[in-house]
């Protein structure tokens, strides 16, 4: 459907005005205190479609589902079968995987009003979702005719993307930059232009034809040292001296080696090999070009997050880990060991050639670093 940031069309508008608070607590993530306030507007104006449709995307961005259903038959009592009612309905049975019923009462939707965008929008989704690649695209080609948004070319731009049509794909979401409303939504297509661009990498194969680790790539622009198919799972020093590898053949040189977490001996071993000082957090400097190293990543913890934010922001050093589970993606490493599962470290064996090809690409998360000590 829609982000909540793409109504603020006329903020003028009474409406407009009616649902900036809820608004804002989305933007703050407060999101039980957003929802409060939308269901609050939806008591005070039921006519207010906007406030329908809102409230339920914040459901549906939380993954409530059945809260996202129950919310779709209220707005079916207040409005009847309209085409607006019939289309969060749809929307919802999409998110509970009911593509079939999803279709069905999406087509109903069509036939109370043709020309409504919302509709096409969301009978495109369950089109891919279903696997009719064609009828998605055209019913999102009627979608962004009758109202041109960024939402609409993003998702042309996924359907694309996961049929391997990486060029075109990448002009979708180009077009969903330019037509951005709002900085959250520009960044967010500029997000999918440089995944597309890694995707194409692996041309002529289609994103489900790649490797877990190359996906990661695609996805994230993270490098994953141990990718290749093997027996046994790397050890710490398998892994260290892939990465020291890497940075010789890449011509990396730190100015520090800051270790997180655990004190490991390999640690030593890698700041000995790069000839720099291994430090702790507390001597942490994101100007001396700084190599910042983890067993695995602490997203709970707030210096894990201070420290490699200050190594992006600074666009200086970068981060490398030994392992990453696959669940949550991200997490601020730059170069991954190997990717790990809930029983431990996936038994995978170092691919150096692939591994400097992938941190060499102009839309890794690498790109623009500077990687040498000033």
């Amino acid at each position: 459907m829609r982000t909540t940031a793409s109504f603020e069309l006329f903020p003028d508008a009474p409406s407009e005005r009616v649902m900036a608070r809820a608004r804002y607590l989305v933007r703050e993530g407060r999101l039980v205190d957003a929802e409060r306030a939308y269901r609050d507007v939806l008591a005070e104006h039921p006519e207010l479609k906007g406030g329908w449709a809102e409230c339920f995307e914040l459901l549906r961005s939380q993954g409530r589902r059945e809260d996202a259903l129950r919310l779709a038959d209220s707005a079916r009592a207040q409005f009847g079968d309209s085409a607006f009612a019939l289309a969060l309905k749809g929307a919802a049975l999409i998110e509970l995987e009911r593509y079939r019923e999803a279709l069905a009462t999406l087509e109903q939707a069509v036939e109370a009003d043709p020309d409504l965008a919302l509709v096409w929008h969301e009978l495109g989704y369950a089109a891919f979702r279903l696997g009719d690649r064609n009828r998605a695209l055209l019913a999102l080609d009627r979608a962004f005719g009758l109202e041109p948004h960024t939402e609409t070319l993003r998702l042309r731009g996924r359907i694309l993307r996961d049929a391997g049509r990486y060029q075109a794909a990448e002009v979708a979401y180009e077009g969903a930059a330019q037509a951005a409303e709002h900085p959250e939504q520009r960044a967010s297509a500029e997000r999918e232009i440089a995944a597309t661009r890694r995707y194409a990498f692996y041309a002529p194969r289609r994103p489900d034809e790649l490797t877990p680790a190359e996906r990661w790539f695609a996805e994230t622009g993270t490098v994953v040292l141990a990718s290749d198919a093997a027996s046994d799972a790397p050890d710490d020093a398998t892994l260290a001296a892939a990465f020291l590898d890497l940075a010789r053949d890449s011509g990396w040189r730190f100015g520090q080696i800051v270790a997180l977490g655990p004190a490991l001996p390999i640690w030593r071993t890698l700041a000995d090999a790069l000839r720099a000082p291994l430090v702790t957090r507390t001597g942490f400097d994101p100007g001396a070009c700084p190599l910042v190293v983890a067993q695995r990543p602490q997203p709970a913890d707030a210096g894990w997050s201070t420290i490699t934010g200050a190594v992006a922001e600074h666009a200086t050093g970068l981060v490398f880990v030994l392992e990453q589970a696959t669940e949550p993606a991200g997490a601020g490493a730059d170069v991954i060991g190997v990717l790990a599962d809930a029983g431990g470290r996936r038994p995978r064996q170092v691919n150096a050639g692939h591994a400097l090809s992938e941190a060499l690409h102009p839309a890794s998360r690498l790109a623009g670093r500077r990687l040498k000590i000033a």
